[in-house]
């Protein structure tokens, strides 16, 4: 097929429809069903710890230290395939792997288990990677596809996108674990229960039966996920370009070590460009903040809201989640519209500022309309962070064909500030004994984060 034009309306659309596709990732796994589905798994089989590699650890730190073990080898590994690509210009290869391996760990969630723990973390291993490395390879796409009025509106296009599509597969995913019946489960109990006549012990066994049925409904959410994933992203990846390649002036046998000396590259190159070394000591610490909101937001409404019983907390988590993700939609696309009225800098320091509050309220969250108040604010400022502050970088990147090390360097900056910010959320709130100074906490990196933005040049802030 003929390549299409740069900024071309269905070169851009297909790059945006990558954000539909994976984003059922983010909101299904990371944030909705899997972890009301791995709290479950524990308490069916009542039990707090299990045994992994010689030692017993509760199920709560078990999963925070494989989330940011991914993340660890996601800012090793995103460079190395950084330097690949650039070497052979062939970034959409990297990208299809990497989708796949997502999508294909996503499918053997169904088989999580505590028995085959290993395998189990596995499948939430590679599906973490699977999905950062490969949204980090569409982001560097951004500048290579469309031009920089285009930007700011294709950006934000791909993260709405996202949360309609995610939005969607999460409402089906929901329908199967409510009405179970209505999805072909088996809802029937044994003859010798239903002949006892006794009204308590067939409604507690059809209660029973109604559970089973909806655990394992959420068991094949995940393969939905891996299907939608690997389906819808067929359509970006026969319309995207190959990628650019950067040359044949390095040796092949240092193919593997280029993406650590294009990032050394990247990080001499930013001492002179004063707007992106500003704009990325900005990004980098505000971000550490909104990654780890957005990360250990259902944990603290698990934790910290009074929502009554285990039925109430499921729902009321669920339901916050869907606002957060339908407010988001509408975040992305004002965002958008204000930055080409105030600039991007301008409008980032105003989101910031949004952010800020957030946390300061959220520390006398108590009651579960609290918290749906609050997960309305955190749905307008996190979709329009983060589609203006990808963009906003893409518009700062010099003349270049070399996208993805300018890419590979701000995702890794991203990485290594969510491994920072979980750890410090978590450190605080052991130290503290509460979650909610942890979030308390966050508001200094929101608060310096404003502080770096005024610092970035205000002739360069392009509308």
């Amino acid at each position: 097929m003929k390549q299409l034009e740069k900024g071309s309306k269905k070169l851009l659309n297909a790059w945006a429809f990558y954000d539909w596709a994976n984003s059922v990732y983010s909101l299904v796994i990371a944030s909705a069903i899997f972890p009301i589905f791995y709290g479950a798994l524990f308490r069916i089989a009542d039990i707090e710890k299990v045994s992994v590699f010689g030692g017993e650890i509760s199920r709560a730190p078990l999963i925070s230290y494989t989330t940011s073990l991914a993340f660890v080898f996601i800012a090793i590994v995103t460079p190395l395939i950084s330097g690949v690509a650039d070497y052979l210009g062939n970034k959409k290869v990297f990208m299809k792997f990497f989708c796949y391996l997502g999508g294909v760990s996503c499918i053997g969630l169904y088989w999580f288990s505590l028995e085959h723990i290993y395998f189990s973390l596995a499948c939430y291993f590679f599906g973490l990677v699977g999905f950062w490395v490969s949204f980090a390879i569409n982001n560097s796409y951004l500048p290579d596809i469309a031009f920089i009025n285009q930007q700011d509106k294709i950006s934000a296009k791909g993260f709405s996108l996202g949360y309609i599509g995610s939005v969607i597969l999460l409402g089906i995913n929901l329908m199967m674990i409510m009405f179970p019946e209505f999805f072909g489960f088996d809802l029937s109990i044994s003859e010798d229960i239903m002949k006892s006549g006794d009204v308590e012990i067939i409604k507690e066994a059809l209660e029973d039966v109604k559970n089973e049925a909806s655990f394992k409904a959420m068991k094949y959410s995940f393969i939905s996920v891996g299907i939608w994933w690997i389906g819808f992203s067929q359509y970006s990846f026969y319309y995207l370009p190959k990628g650019n390649k950067k040359g044949t002036e390095s040796p092949k046998k240092n193919i593997i070590l280029n993406g650590f000396k294009e990032l050394k590259l990247v990080w001499n190159q930013l001492a002179h460009n004063v707007k992106l070394k500003r704009y990325l000591g900005a990004f980098f610490v505000y971000s550490m903040a909104v990654q780890t909101v957005m990360l250990i937001a259902t944990y603290f409404g698990e934790e910290e809201i009074a929502w009554g019983t285990d039925a109430e907390r499921t729902m009321g988590l669920i339901v916050s989640i869907l606002v957060i993700q339908v407010v988001a939609i509408l975040g992305a696309v004002v965002t958008a519209r204000i930055s080409k009225v105030f600039g991007n800098i301008k409008t980032l320091i105003g989101i910031n500022v949004i952010w800020a509050i957030i946390c300061v309220y959220a520390y006398y969250v108590i009651t579960p309309v609290d918290f749906y108040i609050a997960a309305g604010f955190v749905g307008i400022v996190m979709g329009g962070i983060q589609a203006l502050s990808r963009s906003t970088y893409s518009k700062f990147l010099p003349e270049t064909k070399d996208t993805t090390s300018f890419f590979s360097f701000y995702d890794v900056a991203e990485k290594i500030g969510i491994i920072i910010g979980t750890f410090l959320y978590g450190f605080v709130a052991q130290f503290t004994g509460s979650m909610r100074n942890a979030v308390l906490f966050l508001f200094i990196f929101f608060f310096a984060g404003i502080v770096l933005l005024f610092r970035v040049p205000k002739e360069v802030d392009m509308k």
